[in-house]
């Protein structure tokens, strides 16, 4: 079979009449009967009942033209794909990030990428809250999480980058303190405590959901200090500062990590779940330009750029707090 015969069976099925039939394709009536005789020969199967009111499709004409629409429909795919890649891509790009991350690693990204697409306009909006993708128009996010549980059929996810929410102090602050030797020990220390609102479903500000590495098990450790605030940022300045422990992404502390202004406390334990995603209203055919910007993300965070070769942690003869 080919195109044609896959097109014949649908029209024949759809108008239920050999002539109307005709007609949609634009041929003579008696060319859709001698084709409509020829292939049905070939197959040694009835495809459709005729009678003199009208023409509907047998129990095997109706597995055929299920399977016929299906394989129409990938023709047009793979058409509009080579069609469209003959062509400079080009067309808005709409999307989301979170205001930390988004700032610093997303948006050099972006910039990058539409400098190799001058075609392509890129808006990105800074947000805390993860919009309803589909109903507010965009494209899709790049976020620290997975998609919503309750968006999980609808939304198409994709794992940009590993990334760990880590246990910091400032040098100074393990001097005056001591370092914890035990998640227990955490209790007797000043914790600096986010309260942003992308904690992730079920995230308590005061509990520190930490996880040793190579182990299943999360432990829920309850957090006190006299410092909190809903901006990471202004937490990050603090804990530099030598005001107490905080948890925090490494890719927003890179850079301290890497000059020693912060040290990692306890490295064996990270808060899980903290990864790099990819979210998108699901389409049936994804437009090149949104494929050309996830292999681009993909390209661009797959190394961890934000990951010490070596994370600093505290020296192992650090004192304990008495």
């Amino acid at each position: 079979m080919d195109r044609p015969d896959l097109e014949l069976v649908l029209a024949v099925r759809q108008h239920g009449s050999l002539v109307m039939a005709a007609r949609a394709l634009k041929v003579a009536p008696s060319a859709v009967t001698k084709r409509l005789a020829a292939l049905e020969a070939r197959l040694g199967l009835r495809l459709f009942q005729r009678t003199t009111r009208r023409v509907s499709p047998t129990a095997e004409g109706d597995t055929l033209c299920e399977r016929a629409a299906q394989l129409l429909r990938t023709f047009d795919e793979v058409e509009a794909e080579l069609r469209e890649r003959q062509a400079e891509p080009s067309g808005p790009i709409r999307l989301a990030a979170t205001f930390g991350f988004g700032r610093l690693w997303v948006g050099p990204a972006l910039a990058a990428f539409q400098a190799r697409h001058p075609g392509i306009q890129v808006q990105l909006q800074l947000t805390e809250q993860l919009p309803d993708l589909a109903v507010e128009g965009f494209d899709g996010a790049i976020w620290l999480w997975n998609a919503p549980r309750e968006r999980a059929a609808e939304w198409v996810s994709r794992r940009l980058a590993g990334n760990q929410r880590v246990l910091v102090a400032a040098p100074n602050y393990i001097e005056r303190h001591g370092a914890p030797r035990t998640l227990q020990d955490l209790a007797t220390h000043a914790c600096l405590v986010v309260r942003e609102n992308d904690g992730g479903p079920g995230q308590r500000f005061d509990h520190w959901r930490l996880q040793r590495a190579g182990d299943a098990q999360v432990t829920h450790v309850p957090v006190t200090g006299p410092l909190s605030s809903n901006s990471g940022e202004l937490v990050r300045d603090w804990c530099i500062a030598g005001h107490g422990i905080m948890l925090r992404s490494l890719w927003d502390i890179a850079p301290q990590l890497a000059s020693g202004a912060l040290v990692r406390v306890l490295p064996a334990f990270a808060m899980p779940d903290a990864d790099i995603h990819w979210l998108a209203p699901y389409r049936p055919q994804t437009p090149r330009r949104i494929r050309l910007l996830v292999d681009c993300l993909l390209d661009a965070f797959r190394k961890q750029p934000w990951k010490p070769v070596s994370a600093t942690s505290a020296p192992p003869g650090s004192r304990q707090r008495r």
